[in-house]
């Protein structure tokens, strides 16, 4: 099985030579090696030049964003499946590709494993469930930096949106599996040790912002009860359930709400 691992980055130079040390550890050679910088002046070129003979194919210029980055690196990918391995992000070891590639097969358009989720207080193991429907996108989604994609995929459905910040890997997914109904598998190993730092982390409001927009473009008919369930998880809702304090009980209303969301259609008939 190939492999492509694209990797974007801007003005991280630290995390950059993190994220390429640990896509060069990996036992499993059968991959190209994709870097699209965004015309950095913090050093990142240099790291890239330093390491200019492991990397297939390397870019550095301006760019509209990250998914324009992220486009980028699609069109230039060689492999059947591509993984995004952001500056900042390792493979959970030097093994994951290896036994991904044991794993992996064409019958599948979306592969998803597990991540740790890491920030410089904390890191939380993310585990996904077997079977997605639309009652997961709501309140969660898949993680790029654990997925392994079908190139070909984002030529039969689109590729990311560059009008959004945040939200455009979870517009992807959601429209994948949940209106094209694309075949997906989950790997019950990790992944991925993710950086729990960045934009999509830190600004809620404008990934929900996006995300009600793909949403009444994709899926009017759920428009109202994402407005719901956005009310049932609001920072409000944190507080009154001292979210910091007792984490255990956010898990318990997260998974109420679960709940509730796969009866919601059932209610509509």
């Amino acid at each position: 099985m190939k492999f492509s691992i694209i990797t974007v980055n801007y003005n991280n130079a630290t995390g950059l030579e993190k994220t390429i040390k640990s896509v060069l550890s990996q036992t499993y050679t059968g991959f190209d090696f994709v870097v699209i910088d965004g015309g950095s002046t913090d050093g990142s070129k240099e790291v890239i030049d330093k390491h200019r003979d492991k990397i297939f194919y390397w870019l550095s210029e301006k760019d509209t964003g990250v998914y324009n980055a992220m486009n980028k690196g699609i069109r230039a990918a060689k492999g059947e499946f591509v993984i995004f391995m952001n500056s900042g992000d390792v493979f959970f070891n030097a093994n994951v590709l290896q036994n991904a590639a044991s794993l992996i097969t064409s019958d599948y358009a979306i592969y998803y494993g597990n991540n740790i989720k890491k920030s410089p207080s904390s890191e939380r193991l993310k585990t996904y469930p077997e079977k997605l429907n639309f009652s997961f996108f709501y309140s969660s989604s898949l993680n790029h930096q654990s997925s392994f994609i079908k190139k070909a995929l984002f030529n039969e459905v689109f590729y990311y949106n560059e009008n959004y910040k945040i939200a455009s890997d979870w517009e992807f997914f959601a429209y994948a599996i949940c209106l094209q109904n694309v075949p997906y598998k989950y790997l019950n190993q990790t992944i991925s040790i993710y950086d729990f730092t960045g934009i999509s982390s830190t600004q809620s409001e404008l990934l929900d912002r996006e995300k009600r927009d793909s949403i009444k473009r994709y899926f009017p008919a759920f428009e109202d009860d994402y407005t719901d369930i956005s009310l049932l998880t609001s920072k409000r809702v944190q507080q009154v359930f001292h979210i910091q304090k007792y984490p255990f009980a956010w898990r318990i209303l997260k998974n109420f709400i679960s709940v509730i969301l796969l009866f919601i259609p059932k209610l509509k008939k």
